[in-house]
């Protein structure tokens, strides 16, 4: 028998030896992953050519794509970014969508987003006709659809390393007030040595990391400890 790595494995003296399997995978390309730098990209956009990495600049980014315009789920999702724009704001946080539609689509959906969802649209939302942007970023799933990209949102920090993967299928429209509550975890994890709890929430207790040990937490968090367990230790929130 014979492995990917093209291994021969024996049975007594002889060696059984048959053909190597053939790869069925779409692609050799490995998906991105937590950690990665975020791929960089020059695109033409509803606010002119973007070139990623200069765009983002010191911010923190959130890139999403949406699988089409003039879409029904997706006019309520861009509208819902549209009006939480103050809270991304407050996290020197920069949007930027995505779908393989040109320019022109976008700027006249604008329109329609804008009306029945009582709000302006400001960030800018990326042309990607050509699918060059949504192959980088392993958007189009063949097995939903062969052209238009899935829900998916990158967060990427400043140092242009990705955060964050989120994955929703096309009938299901994103919660964005998750994603402003995993920013504020992102962001306060960044400043400290602490992680979140389960359904943690912005003011609430965070957890003290393994990395810290107790005589350095002491000095690090004098809000005070609460430690139920050696490995699990609360803390107020640090400012």
């Amino acid at each position: 028998m014979v492995d990917p790595a093209g291994l021969r494995y024996k049975w007594g003296v002889a060696a059984a030896t048959f053909p190597t399997p053939k790869r069925t995978f779409r692609s050799q390309k490995m998906s991105l992953r937590l950690g990665d730098t975020a791929p960089d990209f020059t695109a033409d956009s509803t606010a002119g050519t973007i070139r990623f990495h200069e765009w983002l600049g010191s911010s923190w980014g959130v890139l999403f794509s949406h699988p089409k315009d003039f879409t029904p789920v997706c006019t309520t999702e861009l509208g819902r970014l549209a009006k939480l724009a103050p809270e991304f704001q407050k996290r020197n946080v920069k949007v930027l969508g995505l779908s393989v539609d040109p320019v022109e689509d976008h700027k006249r959906w604008k329109s329609d987003i804008e009306e029945t969802q009582s709000c302006k649209v400001d960030y800018p939302i990326l042309a990607d006709p050509d699918r060059k942007v949504a192959t980088l970023y392993d958007m189009i799933h063949p097995g939903l659809s062969e052209t238009f990209t899935v829900r998916s949102v990158f967060v990427i920090g400043p140092d242009k390393k990705i955060k964050l993967t989120l994955t929703y299928p096309m009938s299901a429209g994103r919660n964005f007030d998750e994603l402003v509550r995993v920013l504020d975890s992102l962001q306060l994890s960044a400043k400290h040595p602490v992680a979140t709890p389960a359904d943690w929430r912005p003011g609430q207790e965070v957890i003290i990391a393994l990395s810290v040990n107790d005589a350095d937490a002491k000095t690090k968090f004098p809000k005070g400890i609460r430690a139920p367990k050696p490995y699990l230790r609360f803390t107020p929130q640090p400012d």
